[in-house]
């Protein structure tokens, strides 16, 4: 037995898809994707969005949604669904071009409202002048 005999098929492709230090989250949230419980695509869809997306963990306690594993940031959300459908991409030998164009089911976040301008003060119109030179000294 050969070491690419020890992991599924579908688990290589994760690996090799997400090799970089930075990647290892989104690794393990495709290879969720490979592992999903869905015998369908859209079955597999919709486990990705129960893994990467918070929500209450007790029915109408919002505040439960903190108790939730997911990734929980909007951006990383997004993030870890896409990995997620990579794993199912693989799973089901879905072609890159569709799994690309695959989008959660849930609202996208309003946009950030925009910044106040900063306005800064106006430095003093008779700021007192300095003849003196300071030595300058270490202690």
């Amino acid at each position: 037995m050969f070491p690419k005999d020890w992991t599924p098929p579908c688990g290589s492709c994760c690996t090799k898809k997400y090799a970089a230090l930075v990647q290892i989250p989104w690794r393990v949230f495709c290879k969720k994707g490979c592992d999903a419980d869905g015998d369908t695509w859209e079955d597999c869809i919709g486990e990705c969005e129960e893994i990467c997306y918070k929500d209450p963990v007790f029915k109408d306690q919002q505040w439960s949604s903190y108790i939730d594993r997911s990734p929980g940031d909007d951006s990383y959300s997004m993030e870890c669904f896409n990995a997620c459908i990579s794993g199912c991409g693989f799973k089901f030998d879905i072609p890159p071009e569709k799994v690309k164009e695959v989008r959660p089911s849930r609202p996208l976040p309003p946009p950030p409202p925009p910044a106040p301008p900063v306005t800064r003060p106006d430095p003093p119109e008779s700021a007192p002048a300095t003849t003196k030179e300071v030595p300058c000294t270490s202690a």
